[in-house]
């Protein structure tokens, strides 16, 4: 089948990735959140591909299953827990370990399952998995930017995905017939030239998309551990369990030399950014330098309940996918702003925010006033506060415009937490 991306003679796997990124939101393609830019895209037809995981012969066969915590194989990992067998997710970035298993409550519904598919639930209903625990996992379903039918894979550039399956190798959780399994949507599938990949990268086995299952043959030899020449004490101090498995492999006589290569280059770096509102670079040119937005898109949320805590807030925009860049609480007025990068995001946390009910409460999301006919300069926002009249003439002309901020202190949500 032809790729509907063509890939240009001495492509790197930054401008892949870019081409992939630009048309799926040129197309429309993806699901909340975007822009998929420096994301594993959410593609419409995702728990459609996902459901394809089941119909393989090794998932019948195997009873420990690892998939990869990203949005789009929410499905996989649903599938996984409704054959009861072992999930294994790897933990965000590997800060904290390097994977978990997730354990649903005894008898779990389906509805309970779904729940433990999602973010919130790998969070919520999962144990440490050690270096040092018996796993062995005969299938690894892996997230992709680009992937070829020869099986050469692209993620976000991030290299996850590849250390994993290299730490996982060194502690005897996998083995080079573990099969590799990512899933994609029919754009993604792509011509990748093999000089592209390099001796760290996994390749996989199978493709699945919402119209394919592709085998892809792949004859290329995956990793054959963990190669220290490529990391630097910087990565070990930010991946603790990549430190421990260093001393583990140093006791066992290994060579863990590390390398003393620099930091990724600028190019790449600038590239790993968000890419909204910025214009195509020009062939060739030097990557712009990152700049806060000079807008953003405010989203009135009311109805907050009396004595809901801050932090109940934030995990229930998390669990949503509708984290802000910015949240100001006024929980006194039963309400906060949640800012957004453009109003595209706004908008799809408005949706994503529909019918939101905490603590038996009902909440009201809608675009803030000052909003509905622009957007809101950023990133303070706040507007004068009348100073005549009685003091409480003018809490309630703050409290009954729904754009007004008060001098309240900012609670900020980090999309990593």
């Amino acid at each position: 089948m032809e790729a509907v991306i063509t890939i240009n003679p001495g492509a790197t796997k930054w401008d892949i990735r870019e081409k992939v990124w630009d048309y799926i939101e040129a197309k429309n393609l993806a699901n909340f959140p975007r822009p998929v830019h420096n994301r594993i895209p959410n593609f419409k037809g995702a728990h459609t591909a996902c459901a394809k995981v089941s119909e393989l012969q090794v998932f019948n066969e195997t009873d420990e299953v690892k998939v990869d915590p990203d949005k789009p194989l929410e499905g996989a990992r649903l599938a996984v827990l409704q054959a009861r067998k072992t999930l294994l997710v790897p933990t965000p970035r590997l800060r904290t370990g390097l994977f978990n298993k997730i354990v649903p409550p005894e008898g779990a519904s389906k509805e309970e399952l779904r729940v433990c598919s999602t973010s919130q639930g790998v969070k919520e209903f999962s144990v440490p998995v050690g270096l040092d625990s018996k796993v062995q996992v005969d299938l690894l379903v892996v997230g992709s930017v680009a992937v070829s039918e020869k099986g050469y894979r692209i993620g976000k550039g991030e290299g996850f995905a590849d250390m994993e399956y290299a730490m996982m190798l060194c502690m005897g959780a996998v083995t080079e017939s573990t099969v590799v399994v990512t899933i994609v949507h029919d754009c993604q599938v792509v011509d990748i030239p093999e000089d592209l990949i390099e001796s760290h990268d996994i390749t996989v086995d199978y493709i699945l998309t919402p119209t394919r299952v592709i085998k892809t043959d792949c004859q290329r030899p995956k990793p054959q551990g963990v190669i220290w020449t490529k990391l630097n004490a910087e990565m070990l101090e930010k991946i603790p369990v990549l430190k421990k498995l260093r001393a583990l492999e140093e006791e066992q006589g290994k060579d863990v030399t590390l390398g003393t290569h620099p930091p990724p280059q600028p190019r790449e770096r600038a590239r790993r950014e968000p890419r909204r509102d910025r214009e195509p670079r020009e062939e060739g040119g030097e990557p712009r330098e990152r700049r806060p937005p000079l807008t953003v898109t405010t989203v009135y949320l009311g109805g907050i309940p009396a004595g809901l805590r801050v932090s109940e807030l934030k995990t229930a925009l998390r669990e949503r996918e509708a984290a802000p860049i910015r949240l100001t609480w006024q929980g006194a007025q039963h309400r906060a702003f949640l800012d957004y990068l453009d109003p595209q995001a706004a908008d799809q946390a408005l949706a994503a925010l529909e019918g939101l009910s905490l603590n038996g409460h009902d909440l009201q999301a809608e675009l803030a006033k000052s909003q509905r006919g622009g957007r809101r300069p950023g990133p303070s926002n706040r507007r004068p506060r009348p100073n005549t009249g009685p003091k409480n003439t003018a809490r309630e002309s703050r409290e009954s415009t729904s754009e007004a901020e008060v001098d309240s202190p900012k609670q900020e949500l980090n999309h990593n937490e």
